[in-house]
């Protein structure tokens, strides 16, 4: 009862004085969000999932406290609070780590060095240490997975949420594409959302106007994005059943039409060998999905004109993009031989004033950013990964034992294919986390996949022996 009584006092006092300083409008935020963080803090699975949620529809939306980083963010780092809150009150059981989150962690530890180093060799704008951090929490989400996805509810309660997520997002950038045709029309709406920068989306939906525009901003990255999650959805569709199975049909079909409407050349071809992998699995469908892309291509392509002009131009040798691309890869030597330790965290490739080019690969921008070393380990990180999800054999059926496995692992298949040519899943904040997060998320549904599932992971058959 006194416990209560001074919480109650303490309370009163304190939401008293917030409505002295604060204006109404900011201090009814606080007065609904402080209740929200004690929800997290208590059950850390909630935060988990709003950031599912958040980070899907609106990845970049930012808070400013003293310095900017987004509401993605916020809510990672609410929900490490109420794990390390919960561990301490004995109510989570502490973490049982494989070599896949020691290999992460060792990565974590060795970024040390290039952010010194980077820190004292690069002269630029930018706040090493706050992009440091920040890089960190955004691969902390595979570190989160074994403590809070080890039971099926709590996995299918993060993918309804991704996709809820995903939806919401499909939804806004196809419904004002379709309207206008035209993807300025979203920066009034980014800006209520909070976005930084409004002169930077100016010029990137200015120069890609004809592209689809969405809270991703750039048609790239919105393609990059798909090509992770219509695998996922389209695998839980298979499933699932009722309103999950739609859920999971309309997010894959959606999707499909945002990735080709972005026009993002590795997105397209990610999804395309991705496919061609599955129909060598012989998974059900995997040859039907193969051709309803290409119907779904086709119409697309033959409606709207502007993608005629992508396509006949995105795989073309002078194309202007690949140009550049190729300039990148002549020149990344010299990066390398000047920054043999990688650039840190001070700025993003290439270092302002250097006369240098960045490089558009996943594997090659660790390099950059941590050295030779760094991109060592990134790769031994996604070959334990590899080594625990491969399917063992033919894949004939796809049913709530297997199916999130599946989803998981394409979906991530699908990444690392677009990393060939682009490299926004290396340090793209909030991206990253969804990728870490996905990562983990397949993991444990490896390990619970039962003993003769067809295919069955390495992981589930050494949980076996």
């Amino acid at each position: 009862m006194r416990l209560g009584t001074t919480v109650a006092v303490l309370c009163g006092l304190l939401f008293g004085s917030l409505l002295l300083f604060l204006p109404p409008s900011k201090f009814f935020v606080v007065l609904a969000g402080l209740p929200a963080a004690l929800v997290v803090l208590r059950w850390p699975m909630v935060g988990l999932s709003l950031f599912a949620l958040v980070a899907t529809f609106m990845p970049f939306s930012t808070l400013q406290v003293g310095f900017r980083f987004t509401l993605a963010e916020a809510m990672l780092g609410l929900t490490w609070a109420g794990v390390a809150l919960q561990l301490f009150f004995q109510r989570l059981e502490r973490p049982q780590w494989g070599g896949v989150e020691r290999g992460l962690l060792l990565l974590m530890v060795f970024s040390v060095l290039p952010f010194l180093v980077g820190q004292v060799m690069v002269v630029a704008d930018g706040n090493g240490p706050v992009n440091w951090v920040r890089w960190l929490a955004n691969l902390s989400p595979l570190l989160l997975a074994p403590l809070m996805l080890s039971q099926e509810k709590q996995r299918e309660q993060l993918v309804v949420m991704l996709l809820l997520g995903n939806l919401a997002m499909l939804l806004l950038s196809l419904g004002m594409f379709v309207k206008s045709r035209s993807a300025l029309d979203m920066i009034p709406i980014l800006e209520k959302m909070h976005y930084a920068h409004p002169e930077a989306l100016l010029d990137i939906f200015s120069a890609e106007n004809a592209r689809l525009g969405s809270p991703w901003v750039h048609p790239n990255l919105t393609g990059g994005a798909m090509a992770m999650f219509v695998p996922l959805a389209a695998f839980y569709g298979l499933y699932q059943h009722g309103w999950r199975r739609a859920l999971g049909a309309t997010v894959a079909v959606l999707g499909c039409a945002a990735l080709l409407l972005s026009s993002s050349r590795g997105a397209i071809l990610a999804i395309g060998l991705m496919l061609l992998w599955l129909s060598w699995l012989r998974v059900p469908y995997a040859r039907a999905m193969v051709m309803a892309g290409i119907i779904l291509g086709g119409v697309l392509a033959l409606t709207y004109a502007p993608l005629q002009d992508r396509l006949a131009t995105m795989f073309s040798s002078d194309n202007a993009s690949t140009e550049v691309r190729v300039d990148e890869y002549k020149r990344f030597p010299e990066a390398v031989a000047r920054y043999p330790l990688g650039i840190g965290f001070r700025t993003e490739p290439p270092v302002p004033g250097s006369g240098l080019l960045g490089i558009s690969n996943l594997w090659l921008y660790y390099m950059y950013k941590l050295g030779a070393l760094g991109m060592l380990l990134y790769c031994v990180v996604t070959w334990r990964w590899w080594r625990q999800v491969r399917p063992r054999g033919r894949v004939l059926t796809v049913d709530g034992r297997n199916g999130l496995w599946m989803g998981c692992t394409t979906g991530l298949v699908a990444a690392l294919l677009t990393g060939l040519i682009d490299h926004y899943y290396s340090f793209t904040m909030v991206l990253v986390a969804l990728f870490w997060l996905l990562m983990g998320l397949g993991l444990q549904s490896a390990a619970a996949v039962p003993s003769g599932t067809p295919g069955q992971p390495l992981s589930s058959l050494r949980e076996q022996q």
